[in-house]
């Protein structure tokens, strides 16, 4: 084995070196074989195909039990084959008998650190040291590692809204996949960022009035004004703004008018007497 990568042959003076010391860096599957029993010899290449699949996340150490019978004893084996993972020189999952390639690929997987989460990790803790320009950065690898996972892109777009950067912020967040944008919680923030993209780059207040009495189908003034209005809080006038949009185009920015609605539904609840009244006007425009 010695020339197959991330995969190595263990005596007993290897063994605290090769297993013991580097299960402190990740995990280290032994396994316990012997060239006498035949499952051993089914099991032996699915281990070092998978190790080469996950490419250095494990690392591999073969232990003949016919040459260490001893140091396979003490370790608690007692049948074969028998693979054990050890993590911080200890011994924390055992998979007995010559196991199917994918049953063992799912053995292996439940002590495997998703390179994403790492990168998150390192993500938030140096934002929390208030460096957020270099958690952006970290982040944005993260979500690379990892497109499936919709908290990575999420908590990026919430740095990058901290950092004043809603623009990018917003294009990240429209640009994922249709069922992540499903999501309730990256829903309701995709919604607050486009309200913060549009209103800092919105004419003054005023202007906009005057824009909409001059032409009342200027749905891009009604929806700039409507983010302008939210901002400070201005719920009803937000809200009238998205309902007016709604009635007269749904296809405007992806159907900005009813979307926008909802999601203030959602922040305020369906107790709030608003709420209960723009629901209504929203159905009635509807039909």
């Amino acid at each position: 084995m010695a020339n197959t990568p991330h995969v190595f042959d263990a005596t007993a003076e290897l063994f605290p070196r090769l297993v013991l010391e580097n299960s402190e860096k990740g995990p280290v599957l032994v396994n316990y074989w012997s060239p006498r029993a035949g499952p051993c010899m089914m099991l032996m290449p699915r281990l070092v195909r998978l190790a080469g699949e996950f490419g250095g996340r494990f690392l591999l150490v073969m232990l003949n039990t016919d040459e260490f019978g001893p140091l396979a004893r003490s370790h608690g084996v007692v049948s074969l084959p028998t693979v054990k993972v050890y993590r911080h020189g200890k011994v924390v999952d055992t998979l007995h008998g010559a196991e199917s390639e994918d049953t063992v690929r799912e053995f292996i997987r439940k002590h495997l650190t998703d390179p994403s989460t790492t990168l998150l990790q390192r993500a938030l803790a140096t934002h929390a040291s208030g460096d957020t320009a270099s958690a952006v950065r970290i982040a944005a690898e993260a979500a690379l590692a990892n497109p499936q996972d919709v908290r990575i892109p999420l908590d990026l777009a919430k740095m990058l809204v901290l950092q004043g950067r809603y623009a990018q912020a917003d294009d990240l967040l429209q640009a994922l996949p249709s069922e992540a944008r499903e999501d309730p919680e990256l829903r309701r923030f995709a919604a607050h960022v486009s309200v913060l993209r549009t209103a800092k780059g919105a004419p003054p207040k005023d202007q906009l009035h005057q824009t909409i009495a001059a032409d009342p189908a200027n749905l891009e003034a009604r929806y700039q004004l409507s983010a302008v209005h939210l901002v400070t809080n201005d719920y009803d006038a937000a809200m009238e703004q998205l309902l007016e949009i709604a009635k007269r185009d749904n296809s405007f920015h992806h159907d900005a008018g009813r979307t926008g609605l909802l999601a203030l539904f959602e922040l305020l609840g369906d107790e709030d007497e608003r709420v209960q009244r723009y629901r209504e006007l929203l159905q009635a425009s509807m039909h």
